[in-house]
Parts: C-alpha cells; sequence; structure tokens
C-alpha cells in the first residue's frame, strides 16, 4: 500500500513542497526568492516574508503535479531545523496546522539528515542506486560541511566538520568579490570551466583529523585579489576564468583531502555526497575518482535532488511513517545543531 507524504521545506530562502508515494517523488516543487541577489545573501526578514506569500501557492502546485487529493496524505513532514527561525517557523506554522485540519499524523524532518536521505529517493520513471549501511557521507551547503558515517536513516555520526566557515559559504564570498551574482557556487562552477584551476594558488588549512576550515582560505583570496586590483584595476575581468577555477580548485580539493583521509580509515565499502555544493561539477568528478582510487562504490545525487528541496524531507518523514516516529504540536524551531 502507498504511503503519501506531504513535505514541507522553509529552512532558508526556498519555499518548497514536495509528495512522495513511499519512496517516489510525485512532485517536487520549489519556489525561491529573487529579493536576495541585490544584497548578495539572504536577508532573514525578507526571506520569512516571501514564505508567507509563496508558502499555499507551492503546496497546492504540488498537490496537483501529484494528481492526489489533500484527503489522500497520510502524513506531513516539515523541517524543523537548522535553519533561519523566521523562515521554519512559516513552514512549522503552516505543516501543522495542514495535518491537524485533516486529523493526520505530524513528523519533523532535521534538515541535514534529509540531504543525506535524499540519496533514497526514487522517480516514477527511474529507480536510483542507493547506498547500503553503513557508508560515509559528505554533507556539503552553503551552512554546514560535514563528514558523516552514516549506520542507520537515522543514526548519523559526525566524524569531521568545518571548524569556521561552510564551504558553500566560501564560494558564494569569493563570487561576491569577484563581482558575481548571488548565489555564487553555480556561477564559479561554469567559468571555472573555461578556466586554469593551477593558475593561481591559496593556501590549505592543515587542521588535524577530518576537521575542515574554509575562513582561512576566503581571507586569502579576498587580500590577493585586493593587492592585484592596485597593480591592475582591470584584474579580475582580464582573469576572471582563471580564478574562478583557482577558488574552486582551492575549496574542491579540501574537502577531497578529508574524505580520501576518511575513506582509508574507515571499513565503509560505500560513500555518498550530499547538500547544495554536490552539485559542483569539480567536486562530483574528484568523488568519482576517489570511488575508482579506492574501489568504493559512490552515491551522487541527481542535481535536483542536491539543493534544499521538499522531496528530501519528505523521504525523511516516509522513514519516521513506518517506524511510528511521529511528532506532537509542540515541536520548536532549532536554528543550529
Amino acid at each position: 500500500m502507498s504511503v503519501y507524504i506531504l513535505g514541507i521545506e522553509s529552512s532558508c530562502d526556498d519555499t518548497s513542497a514536495a509528495v512522495i508515494s513511499n519512496t517516489t517523488i510525485l512532485s517536487n516543487v520549489i519556489a525561491g526568492q529573487k529579493v536576495h541577489s541585490e544584497y548578495g545573501g539572504v536577508v532573514p526578514e525578507l526571506a520569512s516574508r516571501a514564505h508567507q506569500q509563496n508558502m499555499i501557492p507551492v503546496v497546492d502546485t504540488a498537490l496537483k503535479r501529484a494528481k492526489i487529493n489533500k484527503n489522500q496524505i497520510s502524513a506531513v513532514a516539515y523541517t524543523n531545523g537548522p535553519g533561519l527561525l523566521g523562515s521554519l517557523l512559516v513552514g512549522s506554522s503552516f505543516a501543522k496546522a495542514f495535518a491537524y485540519s485533516l486529523d493526520i499524523p505530524l513528523i519533523v524532518a532535521d534538515h541535514l539528515q534529509s540531504h543525506v536521505l535524499a540519496n533514497f529517493l526514487d522517480f516514477p520513471d527511474q529507480k536510483v542506486d542507493k547506498p547500503q549501511f553503513p557508508f560515509l557521507c559528505l554533507t556539503v551547503s552553503g551552512g554546514h560541511t560535514q563528514i558523516l558515517e552514516v549506520h542507520d536513516y537515522f543514526d548519523m555520526k559526525i566524524i569531521g566538520k568545518t571548524i569556521d566557515d561552510a564551504a558553500g559559504e566560501a564560494f558564494d564570498k569569493a563570487a561576491k568579490i569577484l563581482g558575481l551574482p548571488y548565489p555564487g557556487g553555480p556561477v564559479i562552477d561554469k567559468l571555472a570551466q573555461e578556466g586554469d584551476p593551477l593558475r593561481f594558488t591559496f593556501p590549505q588549512p592543515k587542521i588535524k583529523g577530518y576537521d575542515m576550515s574554509f575562513s582561512g582560505l576566503k581571507t586569502s583570496f579576498l587580500y590577493f585579489v585586493r593587492d592585484q586590483l592596485k597593480l591592475n584595476p582591470n584584474f579580475i575581468e582580464e582573469n576572471l576564468n582563471d580564478l574562478a577555477a583557482s577558488i574552486q580548485y582551492a575549496i574542491v580539493t579540501a574537502l577531497s583531502a578529508k574524505m580520501e583521509k576518511a575513506l582509508k580509515k574507515t571499513s565503509c565499502d560505500n560513500f555518498a555526497l550530499s547538500g547544495g555544493v554536490a552539485a559542483n561539477s569539480a567536486l562530483r568528478n574528484e568523488m568519482t575518482k576517489l570511488a575508482q582510487k579506492y574501489d568504493k562504490r559512490v552515491t551522487i545525487p541527481p542535481l535536483s535532488l542536491t539543493t534544499d528541496n521538499a522531496a528530501m524531507i519528505a523521504v525523511s518523514g516516509y522513514f519516521k511513517y513506518i517506524r511510528n516516529q511521529f511528532s506532537g504540536y509542540t515541536e520548536v524551531p532549532y536554528s543550529s545543531i
């Protein structure tokens, strides 16, 4: 029998709703917020206001695309954190009201766990290869960077993480320095494909264990570009592709080095990638090379499931639903881990 889960995601600046049947995506609707582009980053107050405007239309569209009636929904799963509190409150309030009105179970989902679980989603016309427990997972986004040891859908141990800024934030900061639009990661990825990744060298942080750091890399890039502009006001314009390729190489190399170190020490036969930065072509290529080098099996989610989306929240809800792990209405959203 099919279990239909409505997923609600509103942790940052994307309003998303999805409907899945067991682990198969029937719809996955995402409404972005262009209002933040002129500020070079997400403005929390503007984000929460936009969620209020987008939530009902997005959910309505998700139900229509899934071709099911709201009365067929088995449960509602929503992001409870981490994320921006104002944004989370909009999603949680809607989810609670929707579930209460239909008298169906309510399920809270952790945003970071859900990114990992995106690797277990299927499409109507395609069954996706899924990681086998236990596995390692590199989760990389604008707000978080972690290496996880995953033993079960909800048994995940952090063995390494950034001690300061996230890799995705480093991409966005570099893009801002270069005068590129927000979000900067996809723009840098595109420019880097036409550049020389070894043209400019930036220092790699020396952090023990599996932890990472990106604040020093951001500062180094800022000072380098600033100093070069003093010598040549057209430096960015004349070297844009190489600058993009070089900073991308530095970030991806740092991530790959830590993942390789973890793969050497683990008994896991497979590993996975998740999070918004998992869409980066250079990172995807490096993870594929690591799999070949160490004879491991790697699972990399489709591009549509790397960024924040409600399907990953819904599948987290599905795995809790089949275990009868339901939530009450007193759950309070949390902003950080």
